[in-house]
């Protein structure tokens, strides 16, 4: 089954700079992740932007919508910050698209130790091949649609409204 992959930044791509001490970006981790998992030549990489989610701005949801829109494939995941994700999905669930689209991200840059990247963009993957049309937010192992999922920062995991 064919799938894309969108990045959008996020924590998930944040690399450190040992410079000037801070978290920024640089190449998106995600073509070589991708590689190494092996996931095949049914799987294809899209870089949107790369930018933190806190400064995602209406314009750049839409070019997030837009990238779903165009994209053949009816199974898509987003990398997407985690701060703004349910934002995101709002945008996206309004189009109504006739595609599976599940956001996922990080707590932990890829780039670091003890990171949950992988983790989230695997079960990611997973979620948006066998479920069915809808916007999901998938992160720590469950996917849920994405007007029941918010993030809990004092826990440092999403969970459901309910």
């Amino acid at each position: 089954m064919s799938l894309r992959i969108l990045a959008t930044g996020g924590t998930f791509d944040k690399r450190y700079d040992p410079v000037t001490g801070k978290l920024g970006f640089g190449e998106s981790h995600l073509p070589s992740i991708v590689e190494r998992a092996r996931l095949g030549s049914e799987v294809r990489v899209q870089i949107v932007m790369l930018i933190d989610s806190l400064e995602m701005l209406d314009e750049h949801r839409r070019r997030v919508l837009d990238a779903c829109r165009a994209a053949p494939e009816k199974s898509i995941v987003v990398v997407h910050g985690t701060d703004t994700m349910v934002e995101t999905a709002a945008v996206l669930a309004g189009a109504a698209l006739d595609k599976t689209i599940v956001l996922t991200g990080a707590m932990v840059p890829f780039s670091v130790g003890d990171s949950d990247a992988s983790f989230n963009l695997g079960a990611a993957v997973a979620f948006a091949r066998a479920l069915p049309s809808g916007v999901w937010v998938a992160m720590n192992g469950l996917a849920r649609p994405w007007s029941d999922v918010r993030k809990n920062r004092v826990a440092g995991v999403f969970e459901s409204l309910g």
